[in-house]
């Protein structure tokens, strides 16, 4: 099995729990867990910035003398937008799952800055259409680049049955700026977090290097999730099965600056239409 491919862990309401000392990366710390109604999670966010993501169900945050409520949460990550609750250091935080099987995924990245909290909702997600053809997928911006937070950034990513994402590949594992000071490149840590609209559906990634130092093909299924520690990331959802994916990022700079890899730059120029599937899920589709 690939050293980057992560398994959810069976009977255990956390099915997720990576520290970035076990990824062997800086920054990202990654948890999924689900939750019993009005069972709470809370605690300090020590040295860490926060953000939690409804993957399905509602849930209410209490922190710095104030309440955030979802009202509006999904069922599953097929059926809306998620909610994005961002928490800075040194925060105080009650969590609590306002229905059955509440399913979150939280994001801890080391910080030294402090920052307000913030709830973002789906109505307040931007949707972006990357691609073109069957390398057609959307794009809803949560933490995006420019979010008033120090580090995280993260983006929930839909890609129809039978089409690449991630795609032409790309790269942010060396920070590399410009001579007048434009960022061209950040070196981030990532994670890609799945779910599959049905349950024996797969999607496959590659994590590669230039000089094929590091070149995995990984299948992945339901709940399942790939780390990229460096190199370019392209992912194909299995033919029948549409595809989310998660991706929480964090390292050098806020921002998603990357280089495609140049054997493939062609393809951005040759797309001669759009995928009629999309959007596969809107702020309008939220509600349970």
């Amino acid at each position: 099995m690939s050293d980057l491919l992560v398994k959810p862990q069976t009977g255990n309401k956390t099915y997720h729990s990576l520290s970035a000392e076990q990824a062997g990366w800086t920054f990202l710390n990654f948890e999924a867990k689900v939750l019993d109604v009005n069972e709470q999670i809370s605690g300090n966010t020590g040295d860490y910035e926060y953000c939690f993501v409804l993957l399905g169900g509602n849930f209410k945050v209490e922190a710095k003398g104030s309440i955030w409520e979802t009202k509006n949460g999904r069922k599953d990550v097929f059926s809306g937008i998620g909610h994005a609750m961002y928490l800075s250091r040194h925060t105080d935080y009650i969590l609590t799952a306002q229905t059955e099987g509440t399913d979150i995924a939280i994001c801890k990245v080391l910080t030294d800055e402090d920052h307000p909290p913030r709830m973002k909702r789906p109505e307040e997600a931007a949707i972006e259409y990357r691609g073109g053809d069957n390398a057609n997928r959307q794009i809803n911006s949560l933490l995006e680049p420019g979010f008033d937070c120090h580090k995280i950034v993260c983006v929930e990513v839909y890609t129809p049955s039978g089409n690449w994402s991630s795609f032409p590949a790309h790269k942010h594992d060396e920070r590399k700026v410009a001579e007048d000071g434009t960022l061209l490149e950040a070196n981030l840590e990532e994670i890609y977090f799945y779910k599959i609209d049905k349950p024996q559906g797969y999607a496959i990634q590659q994590v590669y290097t230039e000089d094929r130092s590091l070149d995995e093909i990984i299948r992945v299924k339901n709940d399942e999730a790939v780390l990229v520690p460096k190199g370019y990331h392209p992912v194909v959802a299995g033919h029948g099965y549409n595809v989310y994916y998660l991706n929480f990022l964090a390292g050098s700079d806020q921002s998603l600056a990357n280089t495609s890899d140049p054997d493939h730059d062609w393809i951005y120029n040759s797309w001669k239409g759009s995928d009629l599937r999309l959007p596969i899920v809107t702020a309008e589709m939220n509600g349970l």
